[in-house]
Order: C-alpha cells, then sequence, then structure tokens
C-alpha cells in the first residue's frame, strides 16, 4: 500500500509515550508548526505502518522522507531547523551529547520500560535501580543549569519525558537526589516542556512541579 503524500509535517504520537513526548518537546522548543497526530497503540493507522518497519511511534513522516527511533528524529529535527540549535557546535561536544543520550536511554528509559512492560518482580528490581542510579547522578544535575550545559539540549528532551513520569510508576526520589528534583522543576518549567504535554500527560501531575 502506498502512503498519501503530505504537505505538511506530520508526526505520529502516542499521548503518553515518553519517546513521542521527546521529540514534541523538540518540536515546541522550536516553535515549528507540524501536525501532530495521536494514535492509539492498539490500532495503529496503516501509514504508519508503511512508513515504520518496527510499526511503532514516534514516526516522523516529512513529504518522501519517514524517520522513526526518536533520537534519529530529533536530530533530524535540530538539523533541518538549526534555531534555536539543540546540539553543540564542536564535534567533540556533539559526540559527548550523543553519548549521554545513549546512556539516558541505557541506564534510564531502559528501566522505566521495564517497570512499565515487566513483571512485578522485574518492575520492584526496575524501581530500585531506576532511585538509586538518579541519586548517584544527582550531583551532576545540580552542575550546570542543564544537564551537562547551560542551555537546553536533546539531552534534556530526553530526561524531562522520563523524570516527569516518575511518581507514575512509583519512583520516589528521597531527599539526597535533591539537586536532581532541582533540575526537575527548572525543565519543567520551561514553556517548551509545558507546550510539548498532552492532556493526558498533564493528568500524571508531578510531584516534582
Amino acid at each position: 500500500m502506498v502512503s498519501p503524500r503530505r504537505s505538511v509535517m506530520t508526526l505520529f504520537s502516542a499521548n503518553t509515550c515518553p519517546y513521542c513526548h521527546r521529540v514534541r518537546m523538540v518540536l515546541a522548543e522550536k516553535k515549528m508548526t507540524v501536525d501532530i497526530v495521536d494514535v492509539d497503540l492498539s490500532a495503529l493507522p496503516e501509514e504508519v505502518i508503511d512508513a515504520n518497519p518496527y510499526a511503532a511511534v514516534p514516526t516522523l513522516v516529512d513529504r518522501e522522507l519517514r524517520l522513526y527511533e526518536s533520537r534519529i528524529i530529533m536530530e533530524y529535527l535540530d538539523e533541518r531547523f538549526p534555531h534555536p540549535p539543540l546540539m553543540p557546535i564542536d564535534p567533540v561536544a556533539r559526540a559527548n551529547t550523543r553519548v549521554y543520550m545513549y546512556r539516558v536511554d541505557r541506564d534510564w528509559s531502559a528501566l522505566m520500560d521495564r517497570i512499565i512492560k515487566g513483571s512485578e518482580a522485574e518492575a520492584k528490581v526496575a524501581r530500585k535501580q531506576l532511585r538509586e542510579s538518579l541519586v548517584t547522578t544527582s550531583p551532576v544535575f545540580g552542575a550546570h543549569r542543564f544537564f551537562m550545559s547551560d542551555e537546553l539540549s536533546l539531552v534534556d528532551c530526553c530526561i524531562g519525558p522520563l523524570l516527569w513520569r516518575l511518581p507514575v510508576v512509583g519512583v520516589e526520589l528521597p531527599a539526597a537526589a535533591s539537586a536532581a528534583k532541582e533540575y526537575a522543576r527548572r525543565l519543567f518549567d520551561c514553556p517548551s516542556f509545558q507546550e510539548s504535554l498532552t492532556e493526558a500527560e498533564r493528568d500524571m501531575v508531578s510531584d516534582m512541579c
């Protein structure tokens, strides 16, 4: 089946998916006019299935281009719409930013996925590991206004949706993670973060607001 050609950039997104949320935050930061199509994960539209061999969201359609995997979409948007920049210009700094995003997904997002999708026993272990990892990393959150930077970056767009969901998945940060909690409040106060929230995500009401 051939998907209909769209003249406007379209993001297929699920309203509670953290990976879709991070892409929506990038779009909000760039102040882009994009058609955001909210999809039911249990009944994905044919256009998503045709465009994405993994039949998942987020999926971005930009004329003939079809992109999937949140980090790929985020970098594409930052390169195509460079203002404000969300990646450093320096190659070394850009590489470090990619490493940070990789570690966020490998160390934290993977644990969040296990909490949400795993068995009760797996979720219990993952909650403990995620809480301990964030506590250990907390001093890093306090070193700069944003994560390892004084400017908002793609790394923050990856971390913000994860922190917003901590209360929903039963992860409460202790006083020892005060720097991480303060970072979360700064990030949640950003207009782009607030604009990126769906109604379903607003209903999560993070206790770090």
